[in-house]
């Protein structure tokens, strides 16, 4: 078998890894390069393979970053099939749409054509076929199979055999304790093994901690008389913190002022938690738990939905203190720019971060400590309290990839540590050869190993 890395090498973003032998190609992941510009310029290159020629897509969950090039794919000849879990497929519907209007948007800048329309998702969604955990599909001589990832709802990590050897794609891999879904399966024993080092080097907050600096702020805030703005990606940490403000709102234990969820994706994507509500593949024990008391984990006194533009701008016309929850994550884009435009210069309100912000988008740059950023051709003044929690992360810490790892080892061969910037992967790497005694490597971008 071969392996060629065609993304996530020495970056977070663009997963697309192809492996291959003498009659069968398969893909796992094929996102979209996400970074200092929503779209970089490789998005728009062709593929280093000829899509006519792949023989099956795998999906490990929906992000963009994993996705976001698939309906290009279809529309460059790709005639095989998608596989992923249900939710996997409902998410990528919506964000594929999403992410379409923004592509078109970032090409006209460039004055570029779009590497994909609408009319290329419908077709896209037809060759995709939802499958649960633990099925094995076969791919002439390849074999696969998904194991929960516990990183958002549906993830998974695929197991591929072939020629008598094992190799998983880790996906993104969940954090400890992640609100709603379960948490990640055991690696099964395998030969080799790519690992995502997203937080590579580093250590997560743990939950209760996280839970009392959300309540602190929003406390903070509210006594200030100011804004607390939360840019939050639209799927899952919305609606991880949906539940975590469900628990603090009916336990008193913040002040009851308007909290506005104001981005029509994560209303949308919330739609698709509610449709697998309960359900035991996916939800974990805890929040099934509290929906089968009743309890409505997506909706608490004071929480309001604004999906059209009219009703966003409503947003603005209710006087703080508030809370406003808006896309997108990383401020490059989306009604959270609208906010930060208006509030940031505002030494009453608080700007949190809750996810990861990668270097060179705006969010980095707000947590880095700039005095000014630029919104809307405008220098906007930074006075507002900037704060950050990783333990909202759905990624695995250092400690957790690295535990994630530890029962297998004697059985790895090599692991591949990849999609994370050069020190966290660097990090890890170096964690793995001396703590697990596994030869750990960093591929580079477009390079090929036989396995």
């Amino acid at each position: 078998m071969k392996l060629t890395f065609h993304g996530g090498a020495k970056t977070v973003t663009g997963a697309n890894y192809l492996l291959e032998n003498d009659s069968t190609k398969i893909l796992v992941d094929c996102g979209l390069h996400q970074g200092s510009s929503f779209c970089e310029k490789h998005n728009f290159e062709p593929f280093p393979y000829d899509p006519k020629t792949i023989d099956a897509v795998f999906v490990t969950h929906a992000h963009i970053d994993h996705i976001g090039r698939l309906p290009q794919l279809v529309k460059s000849g790709f005639r095989g099939k998608i596989f992923s879990t249900p939710p996997t497929k409902d998410f990528a519907e919506y964000l594929l749409i999403d992410s379409e209007h923004l592509l078109t948007k970032e090409a006209e800048s460039k004055g570029l054509a779009s590497i994909y329309g609408l009319q290329d998702i419908p077709p896209t969604m037809a060759k995709w076929e939802r499958i649960p955990y633990h099925q094995k599909i076969k791919i002439k001589n390849f074999s696969a199979e998904l194991f929960d990832a516990g990183h958002i709802l549906g993830s998974s990590f695929i197991s591929i055999i072939s020629e008598g050897k094992r190799i998983v794609f880790s996906g993104d891999l969940g954090n400890i304790a992640t609100p709603i879904v379960r948490d990640t399966e055991p690696l099964p024993k395998t030969d080799y093994a790519l690992i995502e080092s997203t937080y590579g080097a580093r250590l997560h907050e743990d939950l209760d901690t996280r839970q009392e600096v959300l309540e602190d702020l929003i406390e903070d805030t509210v006594k200030a008389g100011g804004v607390l703005m939360i840019p939050a990606f639209a799927m899952e940490r919305t609606q991880a913190l949906l539940f975590e403000l469900n628990e603090l709102a009916e336990n008193g234990r913040i002040p009851r002022v308007p909290i506005f969820i104001d981005s029509p994706l994560a209303i949308k994507l919330t739609s698709v938690y509610q449709k697998y509500s309960g359900d035991p593949r996916y939800f974990d024990e805890e929040a099934t738990a509290l929906l089968k008391k009743g309890d409505a984990i997506f909706d608490f006194p004071g929480l309001k939905f604004t999906l059209t533009p009219e009703q966003s701008k409503e947003t603005n016309r209710v006087p703080p203190p508030k809370v406003v929850i808006a896309g997108a994550g990383m401020s490059q884009g989306g009604r959270i720019l609208h906010h930060e435009s208006r509030y940031l210069s505002d030494p009453k309100s608080s700007i949190l971060f809750i996810g990861y912000q990668a270097q060179g988008s705006l969010g980095r740059q707000i947590l880095d400590g700039a005095k000014t950023v630029r919104i809307f051709d405008q220098e906007i003044p930074v006075r507002c309290r900037t704060k950050s929690i990783g333990g909202y992360s759905a990624h695995a810490d250092q400690a957790r990839l690295l535990q994630w790892l530890t029962p297998p080892r004697s059985s790895i061969k090599k692991i591949f540590v990849v999609q994370g910037e050069e020190e966290q992967s660097a990090a890890l790497s170096q964690k793995i050869k001396d703590e697990l005694a596994i030869d750990a490597h960093i591929p580079s971008q477009g390079e090929s190993v036989v396995l």
